[in-house]
């Protein structure tokens, strides 16, 4: 990466040549009167070195330099606020070409750091542990949204981070088309170069669109689980009710294909009292027998009016240690953020509580009970 960190402002009414991929800028060259590997260079330009100004884009032509000038730009979301961290976390709060704000992460630890980008503005899902799903819905991003997030990134860093994951503000396989065309950009030896295992799209449980995630990429697949059953997945991920357990796990047996290395990522959310009992444990365990799987234990951050609490660490170390001794590659998630309002389930800027809800859950009797 090259050059000082700069998001660029909305000049009007240009394009905006984030939201091409590769192909589109060779087509955009071609009808602009110049070679497709103008479009390339041009492509490189942006994503990898950074550089909005087309004058210093020296290895293109100077009538196309001054056609990209007349009617197009490089917008990035702008950066209204940022908030470190005493982990060191980092959370973005982007102004959108329309007002609108989303949020992005920057996680670093050891040996790699993490972006944590958006894919909508809010969320329509309505999880009950999550404060952006009290935003509500507003819209969609685009691909120059999505993709000027890792943008941002990169400049911050002064090169490409080593994973993303799209586990911000709103549900990446509800925005599918701009979601897919935004990975191939992220992957691209010309731009990001992010590994398809450094690469992670959470998704809450649309299985139409896992399975046509699986036609069109293979990017690590992270699912919001939650529960091992449906009567308290369909309180705790509503999107549950519509696509069951029984529809949700064959979709994700068969995204994995027959490549023995991969494994579908379980995101848990530990809820005291709710979903944290042993006997939940192996309900667990036998729910995900036969599908290669990876268990993220994620302690809840609470938030006001959540009417949730965090699982107590003995209870999640027991959880876990459960889990593990079944064979089932468990982890709990560090809490990172959470001061700034960064860590998981938090991104949500400040907004109105739209859902009015209030969420109570009776305690657990029977199976689920500890």
């Amino acid at each position: 990466m090259s050059g000082p960190a700069e998001t660029p402002v909305p000049s009007g009414d240009r394009t905006n040549l984030l939201d091409f991929d590769l192909a589109g800028l060779e087509a955009l060259a071609v009808t602009l009167g110049h070679k497709p590997f103008h479009g390339r260079n041009l492509f490189k330009w942006m994503h990898k070195h950074g550089v909005t100004d087309f004058e210093a884009m020296t290895d293109l032509a100077k009538p196309l330099r001054q056609a990209l000038a007349a009617g197009f730009e490089v917008r990035a979301p702008r950066v209204v606020l940022e908030q470190p961290s005493l982990d060191g976390t980092v959370k973005w709060v982007m102004e959108l070409a329309d007002g609108q704000h989303i949020e992005t992460v920057y996680i670093p630890e050891d040996h790699r750091d993490t972006v944590c980008i958006s894919s909508q503005v809010g969320c329509a899902l309505a999880c009950t542990f999550c404060s952006t799903a009290r935003q509500g819905f507003n819209r969609n991003l685009t691909v120059g949204e999505i993709v000027g997030q890792v943008w941002h990134a990169s400049r911050y860093l002064g090169r490409a981070p080593s994973n993303i994951v799209l586990m911000g503000m709103g549900e990446p396989l509800a925005n599918f088309e701009a979601v897919v065309k935004a990975l191939a950009i992220l992957r691209d030896d010309l731009a990001y170069m992010v590994s398809k295992h450094r690469l992670t799209l959470s998704t809450s449980g649309l299985v139409p669109n896992i399975y046509r995630l699986a036609e069109v990429s293979d990017v690590a697949l992270a699912v919001s689980l939650h529960a091992p059953d449906n009567a308290l997945r369909d309180q705790l991920v509503p999107i549950n009710r519509k696509y069951p357990l029984e529809e949700l796990l064959p979709a994700c047996r068969a995204y994995l294909g027959a490549d023995p290395r991969r494994r579908i990522t379980w995101e848990y959310v530990m809820l005291a009292g709710v979903n944290d009992s042993l006997a939940q444990a192996k309900a667990l365990i036998r729910l995900l027998e036969g599908t290669p799987s990876k268990v993220n234990l994620i302690p809840f951050n609470p938030f006001p009016g959540s009417g949730l609490a965090t699982s107590a660490p003995g209870q999640v170390d027991a959880f876990r240690e459960r889990l593990m001794r079944s064979g089932l590659f468990t982890m709990t998630r560090k809490t990172r953020g959470e001061e700034i309002a960064a860590a998981c389930g938090q991104l949500v800027g400040r907004v109105e509580d739209r859902t009015r809800r209030v969420v109570r859950f009776e305690p657990r009797t029977g199976a689920g009970a500890p």
